[in-house]
């Protein structure tokens, strides 16, 4: 993902200036069973950290208790990569992780419980901080609709998603759908989350994704999501 530095600041041993736009939470659990997250907070443009090195800090993860949880377990994707990463809090409610600077994350937390049960998290992203202040490029958008792996019924479909930006300069979403898992065809470019009328052939498998792009001309592509018409 494409970042334009504006200013370089240096730090030797701490990430500071961060701010937030949005505390809610993507996804997951989100009743009194599961963990409350609390920071990272979600959509924050950067984070407080410890560094390490030139590319990398360690991030002070944390969240308030579930009722009888007995372990925890934290789980951060690396957005650029789409790579998962599992961490064992034990019974703690916090846990530092080193984090490559400069990347944009996702993160929840699964509470463990008596009996096996596992209550999810909501979901928050947030920017660990580089050496400067930056222009952000989106996060990935997220599928609404169809769901992942879902079976619909056509001949036309809609087409839903959530996007996001921290700098708030979404210029527009080019989406690419066809029946291959790389889709290449440009099926339309759009400046709402939405893209009606999409025809599609019964019996088919299609995969779509959906490209960003901000004021500043970052981009950013979305994970490849798949559907199949009856």
């Amino acid at each position: 993902m494409k970042k334009i530095l504006i200013a370089f600041t240096a730090s030797l041993f701490a990430l500071a200036g961060c701010s937030k736009d949005d505390n809610g939470g993507n996804g997951g659990g989100t009743g009194t069973e599961a963990a409350v997250l609390s920071f990272p907070e979600n959509n924050s443009e950067c984070t407080t950290g410890t560094e390490v090195s030139a590319t990398q800090s360690k991030v002070n993860f944390q969240w308030a208790a579930a009722p009888g949880a007995q372990t925890y377990f934290v789980y951060v994707k690396n957005l650029d990569t789409q790579s998962t990463l599992q961490f064992s809090a034990g019974a703690n409610t916090s846990l530092e992780i080193t984090l490559i600077k400069g990347t944009p994350y996702s993160w929840y937390v699964n509470t463990n419980k008596a009996g096996g049960t596992t209550v999810a998290s909501a979901v928050w992203k947030f920017y660990n901080a580089g050496n400067g202040v930056t222009n952000y490029a989106p996060f990935p958008a997220d599928a609404v609709s169809p769901a992942m792996s879902s079976t619909i019924y056509g001949p036309t479909i809609t087409l839903q998603w959530d996007g996001s930006d921290l700098d708030n300069d979404i210029v527009d979403y080019k989406v690419y759908m066809d029946t291959n898992a790389n889709p290449a065809t440009l099926a339309g470019t759009v400046t709402t989350e939405t893209l009606p009328n999409v025809a599609v052939a019964s019996g088919g498998t299609y995969y779509w994704k959906v490209v960003t792009t901000d004021g500043a001309g970052n981009t950013t592509a979305s994970p490849v999501y798949q559907f199949k018409v009856f």
